[in-house]
């Protein structure tokens, strides 16, 4: 292993997404260069090119595709490849904007015991275009709570941005591993997996340290798995399961309710 680095970017790549290369560019293009990896459990000659072309390195994963195992393969190369001990899960599909790693350094900078980094992000279709809805504003809203920077560390304060939804964009995350340790994501789920893994480190030592600048852009489009997962159901399933881990079952019946209208953002999706 060369000289460890403080912190690397993850992509967990699957099959051929058109949208890979824009995510590769803009991690590579940081304004603060580092260390970019490609994992994958479903190698492909399209993913070997991109690797080759922009000069990173492959790592494949043996066994069927699961959200949990390729998630941890994705950190846990990235650890002992690399060194780093800040891991960003990035999604194939989406954009980082080039200032992400700078505001994260920074952060890291003043709060080392931070676990959770994360920031505000845009959605946009399979164009590229900004699509308009109120869920990030009430996201927005509901991580207020970590805008109390002397107080991001209590548990209460934690999941008070997660009690009535998951307001953290997961692929803006960034995670501490010397605060967290391995592994990361310990649940089966298949959509919610972010949002019990955030709920659990929520109640666990360490920061969360959010940024409320828009350093991401989260594409929905009609191959992404979130459709997927809306179209079969499972993430009202998972949803549903989730708060009612969280709140008795009546509070979690109406919270439902309400959080479903979250996914008409996908009728706008391309």
């Amino acid at each position: 292993m060369s000289k460890p680095v403080l912190h690397a970017f993850a992509i967990c790549a699957y099959r051929e997404s058109p949208y890979l290369e824009e995510c590769i560019r803009s991690l590579v293009c940081q304004s603060e260069p580092g260390e970019v990896i490609l994992c994958t459990s479903t190698p492909s000659p399209f993913l070997r090119a991109m690797a080759e072309k922009y000069e990173l390195p492959l790592y494949v994963r043996e066994g069927e595709s699961s959200l949990e195992a390729d998630w941890n393969f994705a950190v846990e190369k990235a650890f002992t490849e690399t060194g780093a001990r800040l891991i960003t899960v990035a999604h194939q599909d989406d954009r980082y904007d080039r200032n992400y790693k700078k505001a994260l350094l920074h952060a890291y900078s003043f709060c080392p015991d931070m676990s959770l980094f994360c920031t505000r992000y845009r959605t946009i279709n399979g164009q590229g275009q900004v699509i308009p809805g109120q869920a990030e504003r009430v996201k927005r809203l509901l991580r207020l709570p970590l805008r109390l920077r002397s107080l991001s560390d209590r548990p209460f304060i934690k999941r008070l941005a997660l009690r009535f939804g998951n307001s953290i964009g997961c692929p803006t995350c960034t995670y501490n591993l010397d605060v967290t340790g391995l592994p990361i994501f310990r649940n089966h789920y298949q959509f919610v997996i972010d949002w019990d893994t955030l709920w659990r480190l929520a109640g666990e030592p360490g920061k969360f340290i959010c940024i409320e600048k828009e350093l991401m852009e989260y594409r929905v489009h009609e191959g992404a798995a979130t459709r997927a997962n809306i179209e079969n159901h499972n993430r009202e399933r998972e949803e549903g399961e989730m708060f009612r881990k969280i709140w008795p079952a009546p509070v979690a019946a109406l919270l439902m309710h309400f959080y479903k209208k979250a996914y008409k953002a996908y009728e706008s999706a391309d």
